[in-house]
């Protein structure tokens, strides 16, 4: 389901480590669909809301991520989608219970931080790591939440010292990705060039990693990543970049 692959690339993006055993994630998210899958998906929104949030709760266990709140999904119509594509986004917000229930900060636990607004992570704790500055003007936010890859909780590394290849394929044709950063675009000066009008001279970078990551360069069309219009996400074996009207699969494999 993409979607729950969305809610879950929102929280490993937006991860927070407090301490050395704790990693707190969104909890509140709000899905955007363009107004026909709204109509359409409305009348199960309890039901699917409950499903989706079911997923992110796994999720987060096989993560070992921490909530501050109950889980919760919503929807919500957004006229500037077209139909098939959707929008995510989340904030951390404590309930009450757990405010109540929150140990008096003490040496080397955190205090209990301010609720975060959508696409931000909350106030950093007494004690914690200061968190990672907004990007300078003019830069381009990651999504709805600035990314913090200082902060985020890496995945694990290949057992055994297996080396990670890593490659994409468009239109059949597979194009080796031999060293950290991948650009893709229309110019001649890109790694990969894509000749297709719809993809701008210096479109968008992969960065091959635990986990890997596409980043938007500014392009005009921007980049749809497994169904939703992003400037940032998460890659993952099998992930769909479309570029302009050019989908690009993204794979990786140990070995």
């Amino acid at each position: 389901m993409e979607i729950a692959g969305a809610l879950q690339r929102e929280c490993d993006n937006n991860a927070t480590i407090w301490n050395r055993d704790r990693t707190v994630v969104p909890n509140d998210f709000i899905v955007e669909l363009s107004a026909p899958d709204y109509e359409r998906l409305s009348p199960y929104s309890g039901q699917l809301g409950d499903e989706l949030a079911g997923m992110v709760r796994d999720y987060a266990k096989q993560q070992r991520y921490t909530f501050m709140g109950p889980i919760k999904v919503n929807l919500e119509k957004a006229e500037d989608l077209d139909t098939g594509l959707y929008r995510v986004r989340s904030r951390t917000l404590a309930s009450s219970s757990s405010q109540q229930a929150a140990p008096q900060p003490s040496a080397g636990r955190p205090a209990q931080s301010a609720p975060g607004g959508y696409g931000y992570p909350p106030a950093a704790p007494a004690g914690a790591p200061p968190m990672p500055a907004a990007p300078p003007p003019g830069s381009r936010p990651g999504g709805y939440g600035y990314p913090q890859p200082a902060t985020q909780r890496p995945a694990a590394a290949p057992m055994g010292g297996a080396r990670t290849r890593y490659w994409i394929e468009i239109n059949g044709t597979r194009h080796q990705i031999s060293r950290p950063t991948l650009v893709l675009g229309r110019s001649t000066d890109a790694d990969v060039r894509i000749d297709d009008p719809g993809v701008s001279r210096r479109h968008c970078e992969i960065r091959t990693g635990t986990p890997s990551t596409i980043q938007d360069l500014g392009s005009t069309n921007g980049i749809v990543v497994d169904g939703q219009h992003t400037t940032r996400a998460t890659l993952r074996d099998g992930s769909r970049i479309v570029v302009g009207s050019t989908t690009v699969i993204y794979r990786q494999a140990e070995g």
